[in-house]
């Protein structure tokens, strides 16, 4: 291979060309598949003429050894050759080139050495090259870099730092970690510790890669110690936790210009304290010894907390997790004796200065509110994604160190006096009893600190240093929720009735306080009795409605509020009047972006919490949300603002709650014409906003549309709102539903952005546009009518095409919307009423569903799953619809389709597992489709094949089924008033039952890990329930003027006419005619039971 032509193709990868990076790329591929092809790009990684080039080689190598790896991981056929080059490579790399074939070389590693375990000679060879790399052999002529190959260390050791076998509840230490621990991390930790020596006698002058390397020693032994613990390492955990004590203790904290300077050495203590954290956690057996000398060195880290305004990042990070470690210190057994001692001096110069107002607070509540938000006024209604680590403050650390604190048990108020007489013979309760007079630290040293601090009022609030002191205090009370729960909720009610509210009657303004106030709220509202929720919430209401002060803005302490509202509102509480909290809502959608998102989420929350108290106000919040969203929508948006998909959204979940509370009316009979009204206005609320979305986009003499595929969800549940309130033909003109159908149709049948949901409304949608139409026989349904010339080459699909198109591709793509897309398959091929001209719509909807069903159904075939049954049913839909036509699609599999569609119709008829039949629409449907498939097989002239008689075998069973299922529902009937009556008297039993689920204890860790091992065991084994909603499987599919067919009457008809031919097949079971002919006697039909008795099969 010419490995010039090869980098000229690389060469040209980089071009700004498109057709030219095209045409090498194509070219690079075909090459891809010769042997020696990732030799050459191993080659031009290593020595190509510039950088750029070099890179372009390690990225196609990266993405060639991913794609080899994922088409056959279990056996990747990688040569001894190529690794042993793809090593000698990574030693020698420059820097970036080297970060990109790491990423090669884990792709590999995660297969060969950590799931297969066949590169055994992996770790001897690393260890060679390590040592005698030239910063540890001291070898100038040395080939391998040092750094390099520690990289490669940290590459190899990284897989190992979570759990590898979830099927294990205790997993033991990987055989490879052990092997890696034993032959390369101990023989470094000596020169880790002489590194560590010379960095300190140079202080901040020590060559780079020096610093390079205690950084990545610190990772990979920081990955070997997460979640396992090499056997290895046990021995030199001291003299190792002491080298990074003393990097620890060479960090400055006086200001955060220290850093830029010495990125690397604050880098490698903060992985020292992950460390220490992962020791105290999870390897307490191992690491008691070590608390003493930990905990002397994160008290002297956290002394500087009050110096955290001025200070970098990645400094205040190490602070944070300074408060971290002493908070799990605390939390172990001897963690009380070594801690204690600190109480007072932590709570004072340590953990009440991180909470004080500070410069860095007031700048980004100014400059980044959201940020201000996330990290100091957290609440459910903030959507954070991924892992923030900017997230975990020292504020927020030292918060959770305050509540580690204050729920420690301080020593005994007194001692019974025969303590010591009757120590042997202690009763069960004498220890909860005696803890029970042990006072809490909350009590005797943190409500008393800060209780020194006078809260901000009228004659003091112009202060500042009062001020920032009470933010601080407020900070504090944060962080004691888990001590006032163990309180009585009065003292609870007490201390906010004395240093909270008060906050909220200061003339003078106090955003900082007040919106530190509202969160403190919003945490303690589990712990606050009712009687002073109603106090709580006019505070919190005064809050959601404050200014902005000059410029000052007060969105955290709006922001705050509503967070706070909605965990009173989740606690139970239920405002005397909901309307002023609605107006105040409502009012301010729409004014400030970054509002926006929080007022929909409180929104959503007060009509979910208020039921049926707001339904009278609901055509009002339709209404105004309606016209603050069309101030934001424009029709060249896409995709729309975010108000615009909020809103969206919002309004969705009103029309859910609206149409819920109709259904309880009507089934009260208290409907009157309020609520039809009431429905009348939505309707035409979400008619203008819809119409606004999607017409406008349609220009003059076009068909097709351009609107933006936005919210398709929430539109159609918006669209069937309007559906629901058509009650005359004219009100379909007058909404403009028929064109706002034919836009949202077009919509779907193209949508791919599909979105995982539980429940989707484009389905429900569906249906009551079938329904719809059935009522009124809507425009351009079935036939699109064409538009005036000069007319399209391609007529226009109509609104049932588009809808073809989204259920198609539903099944196809997406198995969680398989259920529900194959029950819109039966509605829309039986429920229609088509003529002799739109017969054509009606098979090729039919061809469209078979392939897809059947394409959907060749993919699970291996194993019967709760999936087969819908698609087997939707194509018997298809069949009886089309029975050739199908057949043909069918056939045309290399497998003959057509027979393993049957067989697994006979399967599921015949089943006494999971999937069965046992709907009674599926009953019959499934009778009709065997019925029309045996007569199709006899028609063949084989009688005597396997496939007809199981379908016919089947057919007999699915006949005896439909009968008994018919027979229990005339049974059921009369038995519906009785199950009311035991439903009512097992009301109050239930409520038991949930109130002794509190009772219960909580989950161990062992508990948990056997828990999951189970659910990865039955993953593996594919026990778990298949994707997708298990209410979908509980509705009846329509089958139309199908249903009106008596299917027992076909049955006998079948047998009639065919008994002799039958007769030449395989025997039937005995068991299956006695109780077919037991069936027969109740169906009344003479000629059914005759043609089985005069000509009965062979029985077996």
């Amino acid at each position: 291979m010419d490995i010039n032509q090869v980098a000229q193709l690389l060469n040209d990868t980089l071009s700004p060309d498109v057709n030219a990076v095209r045409t090498a790329t194509d070219a690079l591929d075909r090459l891809s598949l010769l042997p020696h092809f990732p030799f050459c790009l191993l080659y031009i990684a290593s020595g190509g003429e510039n950088q750029g080039l070099r890179i372009a080689a390690a990225m196609y190598l990266k993405n060639l050894t991913r794609r080899n790896i994922d088409s056959n991981a279990s056996c990747t056929n990688i040569s001894k050759e190529f690794k042993d080059q793809l090593m000698r490579v990574l030693l020698q790399a420059e820097p970036s080139v080297l970060k990109v074939l790491l990423e090669a070389f884990r792709v590999i590693v995660g297969v060969e050495f950590v799931k297969q375990n066949s590169w055994p000679e992996l770790v001897h060879e690393l260890q060679s090259a390590i040592q005698s790399s030239y910063l540890i052999s001291k070898d100038a002529n040395s080939g391998w870099t040092t750094v390099n190959g520690l990289m490669v260390l940290h590459a190899l050791i990284k897989p190992f730092q979570y759990f590898l076998n979830p099927k294990l509840a205790k997993e033991p230490v990987p055989p490879q970690l052990e092997l890696i621990a034993k032959e390369i991390i101990v023989p470094m930790l000596s020169i880790f510790h002489c590194f560590v020596e010379k960095v300190l006698a140079n202080n901040y002058s020590t060559e780079l890669d020096t610093e390079k390397i205690l950084l990545i020693v610190c990772k990979c032994i920081f990955f070997s110690v997460k979640s396992h613990l090499p056997f290895a390492l046990i021995p030199h955990l001291s003299s190792f936790c002491h080298d990074l004590i003393m990097i620890l203790g060479s960090l400055s904290f006086d200001d955060g210009n220290t850093v830029k300077d010495n990125l690397l050495r604050f880098k490698t203590g903060k992985r020292g304290l992950l460390i220490f954290s992962a020791l105290v956690t999870r390897h307490r057996k191992f690491s008691d010894k070590l608390m003493p000398d930990i905990m002397n060195s994160v008290l002297q880290i956290v002394k500087y907390s009050a110096n955290i305004s001025k200070l970098d990042f990645l400094q205040e990070r190490i602070i944070s997790l300074a408060f971290d470690v002493i908070s799990h210190v605390l939390e172990t057994g001897p963690g009380w004796r070594l801690v204690s001692p600190h109480f007072s001096v932590l709570l004072d110069k340590a953990i009440f200065p991180a909470f004080v107002l500070n410069e860095k607070d007031i700048s980004e509540w100014e400059e980044d509110a959201d940020e201000y938000i996330r990290k100091n006024l957290p609440s459910e209604l903030e959507e954070i994604s991924g892992w923030r680590e900017d997230l975990f403050t020292a504020r927020k650390s030292a918060i959770n160190l305050l509540g580690v604190i204050s729920v420690s048990k301080g020593p005994p108020m007194g001692t019974p006096s025969n303590c010591s007489s009757v120590s042997s013979k202690r009763k069960k309760g004498e220890k909860s009893k005696r803890n029970s007079m042990r006072s809490t630290m909350g009590e005797l040293l943190v409500l008393p600190f800060l209780s020194r601090f006078p809260i901000p009022c009228d004659a003091n609030a112009s202060h500042s240093r009062i001020q920032k002191d009470y933010f601080g205090v407020l900070m504090a009370y944060g962080g004691l929720q888990e001590f006032l729960r163990e309180q009585k909720s009065e003292f609870t009610a007490n201390l906010v009735r004395s240093r909270v509210l008060p906050l909220y009657s200061v003339s003078v303004c106090l955003p900082y306080l007040v919106a530190s106030a509202n969160w403190i709220l919003g945490e303690l509202v589990s712990c606050l009795p009712e009687d002073i929720s109603a106090d709580v919430y006019s505070s919190l209401l005064k809050a959601l409605q404050m200014l902005d002060k000059g410029d000052t803005s007060c969105y955290p302490v709006r922001a705050s509020a509503a967070g706070a509202i909605v965990g009173l509102l989740e606690n139970d509480y239920m405002p005397p009047e909901w309307y002023p909290l609605l107006q105040v809502i409502v009012g301010r959608i729409g004014y400030e972006d970054e509002e926006n998102s929080i007022l929909f989420e409180l929104l959503s929350s007060v009509v979910g919490a208020a039921n049926e108290n707001v339904a009278d106000h609901i055509p009002y919040i339709v209404s105004s949300l309606v016209a603050a969203i069309s101030k934001h929508m424009h029709p060249s948006s896409e995709p729309w603002p975010q108000v615009v998909e909020r809103g969206f959204a919002a309004l969705a979940l009103m029309a859910q709650y609206w149409e819920n509370f109709l259904h309880e009316e009507v089934e009260l009979d208290q409907s009157s014409g309020k609520w039809e009204s009431g429905q009348a206005a939505i309707a035409k609320a979400f008619s203008a906003l819809l119409q606004q979305a999607w017409l406008t986009h349609i220009q003059p003499l076009e068909c097709e549309v351009s609107a933006p595929p936005s919210c398709i969800d929430d539109s159609s549940m918006l669209l069937r709102s309007i559906i629901l309130s058509v009650s005359e033909r004219n009100v379909i003109e007058e909404l403009k539903l028929s064109e706002l159908l034919l836009v949202w149709a077009d919509l779907i049948g193209d949508w791919h952005a599909w979105e995982e949901t539980e429940d989707l409304s484009v389905f429900d949608c569906i249906k009551e546009i079938v329904n719809l139409h059935s009522k009124y026989e809507l425009k351009n349904f079935i036939v699109r009518q064409m538009p005036p010339p000069p007319a399209p080459p391609v007529p226009p699909q109509s609104i049932i095409e588009g809808i073809g198109a989204f259920l198609s591709e539903a099944i196809l793509q997406y198995p969680s919307a398989t259920w529900r897309a194959c029950s819109c398959v039966h509605t829309l091929l039986h429920v229609p009423k088509y003529s002799f001209e739109t017969e054509g719509v009606k098979q090729s909807l039919t061809i469209s569903f078979s392939r897809a069903a059947f394409s959907r159904f060749r993919a699970i075939q291996s194993k019967p799953s709760s999936l087969w049954k819908p698609v087997v049913l939707a194509i018997s839909s298809c069949y009886l619809c089309y029975p050739a036509v199908v057949e043909g699609i069918l056939k045309k599999d290399e497998d003959g389709g057509f027979a393993l569609w049957g067989s697994a119709l006979a399967f599921l008829c015949s089943s006494s597992l999971e999937p069965r039949l046992s709907l009674e629409s599926e009953i019959k449907l499934a009778v009709l489709t065997l019925a029309k498939v045996v007569e199709r097989l006899l028609g063949l002239g084989n009688p005597g094949s396997s496939l007809l008689q199981d379908c016919y075998a089947s057919l007999m069973e699915a006949a005896v089924q439909l009968k008994e299922v018919q027979e229990d529902e005339e049974n059921d009937e009369g038995d519906d008033e009785e199950a009311e009556d035991e439903e009512d008297d097992n009301e109050e039993s239930e409520d038991d039952d949930e109130d002794s689920e509190g009772d219960e204890c909580e989950e161990t860790e062992e508990e948990f890990l056997e828990r999951y091992a189970k659910a990865a065991v039955n993953l593996e084994n594919n026990t778990l329930v298949e994707e997708g909603d298990v209410e979908d499987q509980e509705h009846d599919i329509e089958l139309g003027s199908l249903d009106e067919v008596d299917q027992l009457k076909v049955v006998a008809s079948l047998i009639e006419r065919y008994h002799n031919v039958i007769m030449q097949g395989q025997p039937l079971s005995s068991q299956l005619i006695s109780k077919f002919l037991k069936t027969s006697k109740f169906m009344k039909l003479q000629s059914f039971s005759k043609s089985i008795l005069v000509h009965p099969p062979y029985m077996q």
